[in-house]
Parts: C-alpha cells; sequence; structure tokens
C-alpha cells in the first residue's frame, strides 16, 4: 500500500509541476517515515507524525532546511494523497534561525579571481557573482543565453517555474570569451563529463572552497555566498532594491530587502559612542 502512496505521490508531483529534484526529495523523504514506524502511511497518526518530526530536530539535530523539506513532504502526502487532515497546531513548522548569511567584500571577490588559474572555473565563479545566480541557474545556463548584444543573461525556469533576465558584466563577457575559445562548448555553456550534461554542482562548490583557501579567506564562504554579494554590493553602489529584487529572481521584496542588513556603507558612516567620548576629551 506504501509503494502505491508513493507512486501516487510521485504522479501528483508531477502533475502539479515540481522540480525532478523536489520530487525526488519528497518521495525520499516519505519512504524514511515509512521505514521508521514499519507501517502503513493510514496507520501513521499524528501523534507519531509530530513524534517523528521531533525526532529529526532533537535527536539527529538535522538542519531547518532538511526538517523543512521532510514537513512538506509529509504535508503534501498526507493532504493531496491521503485526504487526511493535517492540524497545524499539532504539527508546527520549525521556526527558521534568523542568521545573515556571509558576505565578501569586494577586495575579497577580487582576490578570490586573482587566483584562480582554471579559465573555466573562473569564467563559472565570475558569472554566478556578477549576475547573482543560483549555483542551479549557473549549471543550467547555456551559450544561447548569454545576450551580448544586449548585455543581459537569460535564465530560463528558475526557482518558481519563472524565466527572467539578468545583468551581463562586460569583464564576464571577456573571460567568457576567452573561455569559449579554450573550450569550444557546443551546448551547455559549463558542460561536465560527459559533456552531454553539465557541470555539477559539487564540483563548483568544490572549486569554490579551494580557490577561497588559496586567496586566504577565512569566511565560511559558499557558492551561494557570490550570490549574496552581488546583491549587497549593488545595495551598497545605490542601486534601487527594486531593481535588485527583479535581477535577484525574488517574488518578494521582504526576500531582497534582508540585504539592507549586509551593506556596510551607512554603518561606516557611524560612529561608535566610546569614540565620540573619546575626541570630547582630546578636545577639553
Amino acid at each position: 500500500m506504501n509503494i502505491n502512496s508513493l507512486n501516487k505521490m510521485e504522479k501528483m508531483l508531477e502533475l502539479k509541476g515540481y522540480s525532478p529534484n523536489t520530487i525526488t526529495a519528497y518521495v525520499r523523504y516519505a519512504e524514511k517515515l515509512y521505514l521508521h514506524y514499519q507501517k502503513s502511511f493510514e496507520q501513521i497518526t499524528t501523534e507519531e507524525i509530530q513524534n517523528y518530526l521531533h525526532y529529526l530536530t532533537v535527536d539527529k539535530k538535522y538542519s531547518y532546511s532538511y526538517i523543512n523539506i521532510n514537513y512538506n513532504a509529509l504535508k503534501f502526502l498526507y493532504k493531496n494523497i491521503l485526504s487526511k487532515t493535517w492540524d497545524v497546531n499539532k504539527l508546527p513548522r520549525l521556526k527558521k534561525d534568523k542568521k545573515l548569511p556571509v558576505i565578501l567584500s569586494k577586495s575579497e571577490v577580487k582576490n578570490l579571481f586573482s587566483v584562480i588559474s582554471n579559465l573555466k572555473h573562473k569564467a563559472i565563479l565570475m558569472t554566478i557573482y556578477s549576475a547573482g545566480l543560483r549555483i542551479s541557474e549557473a549549471i543550467n545556463l547555456k551559450i544561447k543565453d548569454i545576450d551580448s548584444n544586449n548585455m543581459q543573461i537569460r535564465i530560463r525556469q528558475a526557482k518558481g517555474k519563472k524565466d527572467r533576465y539578468t545583468l551581463l558584466s562586460q569583464a564576464n563577457l571577456i573571460v567568457l570569451r576567452e573561455y569559449w575559445k579554450n573550450y569550444k562548448p557546443d551546448n551547455w555553456l559549463f558542460p561536465g563529463v560527459p559533456t552531454i550534461k553539465p557541470i555539477s554542482a559539487r564540483t563548483i562548490q568544490r572549486v569554490l572552497k579551494d580557490n577561497a583557501l588559496k586567496a586566504g579567506i577565512k569566511k565560511n564562504a559558499t557558492v551561494h555566498t557570490l550570490r549574496h554579494c552581488f546583491a549587497t554590493h549593488l545595495l551598497e553602489a545605490d542601486v534601487n532594491i527594486f531593481h535588485i529584487q527583479k535581477l535577484m529572481g525574488h517574488a518578494s521584496l521582504k526576500t531582497t530587502a534582508i540585504y539592507f542588513h549586509l551593506t556596510r556603507k551607512d554603518i561606516l558612516n557611524v560612529k561608535s559612542p566610546l569614540d565620540t567620548m573619546m575626541d570630547s576629551e582630546q578636545d577639553g
């Protein structure tokens, strides 16, 4: 019976247009619930789901994102496949830690690019930073998405299944043209091995980690850090936040507004009361 439910779940997710990665994750996490209790989904009670989510959170100490996707998967299964009530009072969603993302300064980003000796790797990371891309968006870029006439990059079917355009930097275009002359990609902009597939996210993450170490960057930077840097550095350059929202592909301005907390522009103009106090003593 559980196999039947999982098959129905996969089919319903496909009909609703969920991404292949999300479908795989939802079905896998629903199956893990079954393996945990070893009984049919229909027999698993709300209290048992509550205990399972508590187990993942407290005992296993999994991250917010892992718990959240488990929550979403089980909610989808019970509401859409089993037609059961999902009681949000008994099954509350875990609150997300309000941590600010890591940000690199412009000089740190410049140092990062300067130490990258592999032209393909430089082109990938430079494109991600200069256009504010998610790693999945960079992976799925095709040569035809680079519009040098209008100096823009087309992002196809990004998060929320939406297309958008973002910036094509002049400096980035120069590197991309040099990269193309040397590597001659014919479909995917950044092909993997074999070349019929795009480069993997894991490879790009490893490239970032290795070169950040070479650049002497001690912050816990990831590839997604470059996307955060793109938005923060634009905000520091007085680019309108509505333009940044559009370039980032954010559905809500609230998501973009987090970068107000990351910009150093206003903070640098604020003087600490200690310095004010010491200055007044020196004047006296």
